[in-house]
């Protein structure tokens, strides 16, 4: 098991610790991203770990009914605290810590449920991060994800190639063209019971979203 006390957070830069937090938090409430959240986040059930929890975005859609025990990760201290505050307000206890998914600072084999939504585009090694979900996941357990990435348009992957140079910069590491189901397919999971589309009334670079629920 990686101790929380291993792993420390680099460097941060202004815009990263200040404008990135807002920036995440306004981008990833829109109306349509949270009636997609209300798709996914609710089939979290058992031990559940949420990579990329920091904000406490998806905590109002958790079934506490089916849930017997809450942990989360994410690198950004700030996000970290909206995450905490958000499992107080809905009394759920609830085991966040400060990481990243390239290095989940939890055992091997300790989850039923891994949700991820909204993460994947700004990790730094994608299928280092999904080789740990397997890790951490028990036998038989399910990763839930939701995520924007590569669009299966050519004159749409056209601009986001263009245009994410600079996005990264702005948006904390944030990645347009990156695969989402055929990653976790490549990374050794079966993915089922999901769906795909551009979100109505967004800009289609940035718009491509894909659910779903993946078991190994």
């Amino acid at each position: 098991m990686t101790q929380q006390s291993e792993w420390q957070p680099r460097p941060a830069s202004w815009w990263e610790r200040v404008m990135v937090p807002k920036l995440i938090g306004c981008a990833c409430a829109q109306p349509q991203i949270m009636k997609a959240r209300s798709r996914i986040v609710p089939k979290a059930e058992g031990d559940v770990l949420e990579l990329g929890c920091g904000g406490g975005i998806n905590m109002a859609f958790y079934d506490p009914a089916r849930i017997k025990s809450f942990s989360g990760v994410d690198p950004s201290a700030g996000l970290l605290d909206r995450s905490r505050e958000a499992a107080q307000v809905i009394g759920m206890e609830a085991d966040i810590r400060g990481g990243v998914g390239e290095a989940i600072p939890f055992a091997s084999e300790s989850f039923d449920t891994v949700l991820c939504t909204f993460t994947l585009c700004s990790v730094d090694d994608q299928q280092q991060v999904l080789a740990e979900m397997r890790r951490v996941l028990r036998p038989g357990g399910k990763a839930l994800f939701l995520e924007h990435g590569s669009a299966p348009d050519e004159g749409v992957r056209k601009w986001q190639r263009r245009i994410e140079p600079v996005w990264k910069r702005i948006g904390g590491n944030c990645h347009l063209t990156r695969p989402i189901t055929s990653a976790y397919e490549a990374a050794g999971f079966k993915v089922s019971g999901g769906d795909k589309g551009y979100m109505p009334k967004s800009p289609r670079p940035f718009s491509w979203i894909e659910w779903g629920e993946a078991r190994i």
